[in-house]
């Protein structure tokens, strides 16, 4: 009997296991699978101990947004723990000036009692613009953000508004890499996954289309194939979007 690759399954802002499920239902006969709480924490740092911790000893790590920052913190505190690498829908960039007013101005609005106001703002840059009128995606995404809730979105911003430039990281990483990225995504373009593969030593990049920010819950069939793809390989070869 093959064994099973333990796989943990880091979330973006605002979403949780829900993002994840296609992937976790359809992996689970090659990979031993665990999507992390990132609620609890509001730098990376410690959100990194915390996955660390309850981690097994080695293991692949995949992580959207928010969670493809996190997957940065945990190569540099432990990179010879994490056996292949998936970086969805991400940067190695830190905050812009822009995109941190941004932020700013969505914990106020959070902090004033209009949480669900929050989610509706930030939809038109989480999916597909010709998603936008799909019941059944947008009430995902939805949920997902009121199962977070108001305090665990104000302590997750404020970890993200803080993370570090992991541009210098990225050629320190040699493990089996996926970069991958829905080529309508809005929030971290095409043009940043390109840079970051081709600074990354072993990487594969893989632009899904018809697919926005949210990936994994936008074209799942395709990114659950692609990931199956990645936990099988023995090595990342170097591919054009």
């Amino acid at each position: 009997m093959t064994q099973k690759t333990p796989l943990i399954l880091l979330p973006g802002l605002l979403t949780d296991g829900a993002l994840w499920r296609h992937q976790t239902e359809t992996l689970s006969d090659i990979a031993e699978i665990k999507v992390s709480d990132l609620t609890q924490d509001d730098q990376l740092g410690p959100m990194a101990r915390r996955v660390l911790a309850g981690a097994p000893e080695t293991f692949a790590l995949a992580g959207l947004s928010m969670g493809g920052y996190l997957a940065l913190e945990i190569m540099r505190q432990a990179p010879d723990r994490v056996l292949r690498l998936a970086l969805l829908d991400t940067s190695p960039l830190p905050d812009s000036a822009e995109q941190t007013a941004r932020r700013r101005s969505l914990i106020d609005l959070a902090r004033t009692g209009d949480f669900k106001g929050v989610t509706q703002r930030l939809l038109p840059l989480l999916i597909h613009p010709d998603r936008i009128r799909d019941a059944v995606l947008t009430r995902a995404v939805m949920e997902m953000a009121g199962r977070v809730g108001r305090d665990a979105f104000i302590r997750q911003q404020t970890a993200i508004m803080n993370r570090p430039d992991s541009r210098h990281d990225l050629g320190l990483i040699h493990c089996p890499t996926l970069v991958l990225c829905g080529r309508q995504d809005g929030l971290t373009p095409l043009a940043i996954h390109i840079d970051m593969a081709a600074a990354l030593p072993n990487a594969a990049l893989v632009a899904v289309e018809d697919c926005g920010h949210l990936s994994p819950l936008e074209q799942p069939h395709a990114i659950s194939a692609v990931l199956r793809y990645w936990l099988a390989m023995e090595g990342a070869p170097r591919r054009d979007a």
